[in-house]
């Protein structure tokens, strides 16, 4: 038995259909309509877009391959998308070769003490760490050089806070990320304290965490500039501003990524409990979107924007799609890349 489907496009009456008798016909349902807030800004920010361009530029300029330190940023699709063509990603100086080929550190930052290996075995090194993350360490150095224990606000063993702890000797840095870290903690002198904050942290989060700093140690001294980056910054409170719009959000961004997960947390915190994170669109169960009729979409600072139209592409497959972007405020920073690489 031959089954004969007619798909009719609109919304087209069947009784008003003109059949040929004798033959079965499927008349496939109407896509649920599915209204997508999209938030602006998301996505690359300037510290990413450098040191992208700062790998993109050292192949053209010397050709493969050029080694990476660590991951550049964090984000798969980035570091794949670089490998292919001939970025060599390592973990650590002693995995490269004394072959003169070009060595980049990556965006988060590193301990000094890696420059330093890397001009021991008279390496040729691009640094590519973002200037937010340089401000962060120039602030540590300063604080260090006028008598100050300084208190770190960061996530343990993430790169960047390795790096800004490496810039100073063992002890100069004592590391907490919680209200509670700061009850339990012990200094030297309490009239001699500083603090610095890694630049992906929660917005709200970091300034409880400060706040308690400030009433058990009221001398404490900060930075002249907030550490949060300007795009952490923006991305959190786009998120904010749909998140109780939403029935579900996705983030694009990769599971190690602080930024993207501290996005994931700001919806939750913020009127959306149906909040995840993706790495791809392929990844999406999308029964797990059942019912929902408004789903806000956002991407972490180093999640490039084809990931975004990935799954806009992927929820228009199974729905009517309604785009509608939510912009809270325009970026247009941008950041040079090394002069070695400029000409």
């Amino acid at each position: 038995m031959i089954l004969k489907g007619v798909v009719q496009e609109g919304r087209t009456p069947l009784e008003k259909l003109d059949f040929p008798a004798g033959l079965f016909y499927i008349i496939p349902m109407e896509k649920q309509d599915l209204t997508i807030l999209l938030a602006a800004p998301r996505g690359f920010c300037a510290g990413v877009d450098r040191a992208i361009q700062i790998v993109e530029l050292a192949l053209t300029k010397y050709g493969a391959p050029v080694y990476v330190r660590h991951e550049i940023v964090h984000n798969r699709y980035v570091v794949e998308g670089l490998r292919a063509k001939g970025a060599v990603f390592v973990d650590e100086l002693e995995e490269i070769p004394d072959d003169g080929r070009p060595v980049i550190f990556s965006a988060h930052g590193v301990p000094k003490a890696v420059p330093e290996q890397a001009r021991q075995r008279e390496m040729f090194f691009i640094d590519a760490t973002c200037p937010l993350v340089s401000k962060v360490h120039r602030e540590a150095e300063r604080h260090f050089k006028n008598g100050r224990q300084i208190i770190l606000i960061g996530h343990k063993g993430h790169p960047e806070v390795v790096g800004t702890m490496g810039q100073l000797p063992p002890g100069a840095v004592i590391l907490i990320e919680t209200v509670a870290d700061v009850a339990a903690l012990t200094v030297a002198d309490t009239d001699n304290l500083a603090y610095c904050t890694q630049t992906t942290l929660s917005v709200d989060d970091t300034a409880a965490v400060v706040a308690a700093l400030v009433v058990a140690y009221p001398a404490i001294e900060g930075p002249h500039k907030e550490d949060i980056c300007y795009a952490t910054t923006n991305r959190q409170a786009a998120v904010k501003a749909i998140a109780e719009k939403c029935q579900a959000l996705i983030v694009m961004g990769a599971p190690n990524s602080s930024n993207s997960n501290r996005l994931v947390e700001v919806a939750r915190n913020h009127g959306c409990d149906k909040a995840m994170l993706v790495q791809r669109a392929a990844e999406i169960d999308w029964n797990w979107f059942e019912g929902v009729k408004v789903l806000g979409l956002t991407a972490g600072a180093s999640a490039p924007d084809v990931l975004i139209d990935e799954v806009i592409t992927a929820a228009r497959e199974r729905f009517a799609v309604i785009l509608e972007e939510v912009k809270i405020i325009d970026e247009n920073v941008t950041f040079k890349v090394p002069g070695v690489l400029a000409a």
